[in-house]
């Protein structure tokens, strides 16, 4: 089976970011995992390991979580890293 190469670090550090506050956003909504999962019409494993910043979330997908759990795409999205 072949394996598309692992993106750059700086990519995976804005995965990682990105989970993070999806994480920060669910708990402060007061919701689960499971929750989040079910509204936004993903698999919960699927949830986690977007969260966990260990896999690769679609546009549409991002959209469904920030929907789910209350929040806009951009604040899960927003760019902290610095410029250059």
């Amino acid at each position: 089976m072949h394996h598309p190469p692992m993106p750059p670090e700086r990519v995976l550090a804005r995965r990682r970011a990105i989970g993070d506050r999806a994480r920060i956003a669910r708990l402060h909504a007061g919701l689960t995992q499971e929750a989040v999962a079910l509204r936004a019409g993903i698999r919960i494993a699927t949830y986690s390991e977007i969260e966990q910043g260990h896999r690769a979330a679609l546009i549409d997908t991002l959209i469904r979580i920030a929907d789910a759990i209350g929040v806009s795409l951009a604040d899960l999205v927003r760019d902290d890293a610095p410029e250059g």
